[in-house]
Parts: structure tokens; sequence; C-alpha cells
């Protein structure tokens, strides 16, 4: 229950964020908004404030705001308060109503992370900027695989590697490829792995037995974890503004570079493709491996996701507000406005592939489960 109420927080502090950007940049344009609403029908309350209801829906997997002519008809063109219509105003009106959600994702994120700095973040030791001081360097388990020998030992991500040992030779101060190569030595022995772990809050020593196996992670022995030698850096707030909007600006490209490698996989690999991502389902279970290694770690999830959602409603899709950018851009060049019946026919059948997309990859997830 805990990790269901937090991921429903995650969830509606990144959603309210995006549509927020919407909502006000709409109302600083005298654009009629006619509902904000945090997840998706049906309703189980709401309530009426001016001219807009807030709503809250049952499916808590989205959100949206019902601008006044975002998706043109008679009424909205050419109606009574048809002055107030998003598709009678400027296309320069239009597209930042339109980039303004993507915006207040990235400047969440950026606050998120400068937030972290502040605290005191985890960061890869590759990624550290030069002349910051770095504390409690060490090897952070990022994730277990499902059904890995790491699992059935009782590895959780967040746990940090001390030691490895099997009879008299021992491995201490691991590193991600001397572990590999005290794994791959001893595959199918009982191999002993010590690691420090937080439990409410207390840090406790564990010790494991685990058994190397081929095939879980190519031919080699692996127990199935990824790792990351991680240090904690904490900076002073302006430094951590500074290089919090580094970060955000590096994590973005890497998303683009990640959705290109996945829209390209999916010709070449097919439905393993899916593997590479995750989708509501998928991202509980982050939020609760999340949670468990600590707030910070949390708050860097938030930031991840934050941008993702970001990078993904920029793709040229119609139902997104890239699509819909795409469709003002068309319109910019034309010098006209295209058929609405066209354009409101094309955002519905995004919005199908869409949620046909999403019952895929909640289907991928389950499977990963198994």
């Amino acid at each position: 229950m805990v990790t269901l109420a937090i991921f429903i927080f995650v969830l509606a502090v990144l959603i309210i964020t995006h549509e927020l950007g919407h909502f006000s940049v709409a109302k600083k344009f005298g654009i009629r908004v006619d509902e904000f609403g945090f997840g998706f029908p049906p309703k189980v309350f709401s309530w009426k404030k001016g001219e807009t209801t807030y709503s809250l829906n049952a499916i808590p997997v989205g959100g949206f705001v019902k601008i006044y002519g975002e998706d043109p008809d008679e009424e909205s063109t050419n109606g009574p308060d048809s002055k107030r219509s998003l598709v009678n105003k400027p296309r320069l009106v239009q597209a930042a109503v339109l980039v303004a959600g993507v915006t207040l994702n990235l400047v969440l994120a950026w606050l998120l992370i400068s937030l972290n700095l502040s605290l005191g973040m985890p960061i890869s030791l590759s990624d550290i900027p030069a002349g910051a001081k770095v504390t409690e360097s060490k090897l952070l388990v990022t994730n277990v695989l499902k059904n890995s020998p790491a699992e059935k030992a009782g590895l959780l991500a967040g746990d940090s590697l001390l030691k490895f040992s099997i009879g008299d030779d021992i491995l201490n101060n691991p590193e991600p490829e001397t572990v590999k190569e005290f794994v791959n030595k001893y595959g199918d022995k009982n191999v002993v792995v010590s690691c420090l772990r937080k439990v409410g809050g207390v840090a406790t020593t564990s010790v494991l037995t685990v058994v190397p196996k081929k095939g879980v992670v190519g031919d080699a022995p692996s127990i199935g974890i990824a790792m990351e030698k991680v240090g904690i850096v904490q900076m002073s707030w302006w430094q951590s503004l500074y290089y919090g909007a580094i970060f955000t600006y590096d994590l973005t490209i890497n998303t683009v570079l990640g959705l290109k490698y996945f829209f390209t996989s999916i010709f070449t690999e097919g439905s393993s493709a899916l593997k590479s991502v995750s989708g509501p389902i998928g991202l509980f279970g982050m939020v609760g491996d999340a949670s468990r290694m600590g707030v910070v770690y949390l708050i860097n999830f938030m930031a991840i996701i934050s941008i993702n959602l970001a990078v993904l409603n920029l793709l040229p899709f119609p139902a997104l507000d890239g699509g819909r950018l795409l469709f003002l851009a068309v319109e910019g060049i034309r010098n006209k406005r295209l058929n609405p019946k066209i354009a409101n026919t094309l955002n519905l059948i995004g919005f199908g592939l869409l949620m046909l997309l999403m019952a895929v990859v909640a289907y991928s997830d389950i499977a990963k489960m198994f």
C-alpha cells in the first residue's frame, strides 16, 4: 500500500505539472479552459471554480486539460465564445500553449535534480563534474533481474556491495569489472556476497550466498545485477542550479537517443524491443525500488520520468503535443487552417494507437514478472 501511495503521488506530481503548463498559459492568453482532470474517466468527483471544472478520475495513469477549441468544431470556430477559442488565437499563442506542458516538465526535472545536488546526490563517478567534492564512494546495485540468482539470493536494488568471497579467495573493494571476473571464475559455485543495506533509515550489513549461472545475461556466468560505482556529491544552492541544468540537458539528450534506438530496434528486433521500455505497471515496480533506496533516489527517478514525459510528448504524432505542433507548422507553411474534421480524426486515431501501445507495453510489463 505504501508503494501504491508513492506511485500515485509521483504520477500526480508529474501529470499535474505537465497539465498545469497548458492550463496556466491558456489562462494567460484568455483562452477558455473547461476542465482540468487528473486520471482518466470514470469520474470520481469534481468541483467547479469559475468557468473551469476540476476533476479526479478513477484511472490514475494520465491527466488532461480540456481547452476550448483544442479540437475545433463549428461552435468553437464560429460560436458566440469563439474569440476565447484556442483555434482562433494566433499560431504563436497556440504553440506556446502546446509547448508549456513539456517546458514545465523540464523545469520540474531541473529543480528536482538541483534539490538533490544540494542535499547530497549519488552520481556515477564517470559523470561527476570536475572539482566537485565526492564522499561515500561505493559500488551500488542499480537493478536486479527477475528470477535471477541475485534475486533468489535476496539482493536488492540499492544494496552497496562490500565483498565477494569463496573460500580463501576474497574480493574486497569490488569494482564492476572485478565483480564480473570473480563471478565468471566461480560459475555454478556458492559465492558469498557482503552488502550494506538501509532498512528504515538504518544501515545494516547482510551476508548472502548466490550461485552464478550461465544464460542469465549472455553466455558467461552471471548473477543478474546492474552495478554502478557512485559517489555522493553535495553542492551549494547556486552550484546545484547550474549543474542541475547541465545534468537535465544531458539526460534529455540521452532520452532522445534512447527513444531513437527504441524505434529503430522495433524494425530490427521486433517485439523484443519492448523489453527496453516500461509502462505504468513497470513504473510501479521502479518506484518501489527507488523509494526503498531512499528519498534522494526517488527524487532522481521523478526527474528522469519527467524528462521522459517531456520528450515523449514532443514526438510528432497525432494526439501528442508534438503532433499538434506539426499541424500548426503545416498550417503556417500553407498559410491556411487544416480541415478540422481531418485534424480531429487524425488525433482520434493517434489517441487510439497510443492506448493500444500502452496495452501492449502493459502486457510486456506483466510478462517480465514471470
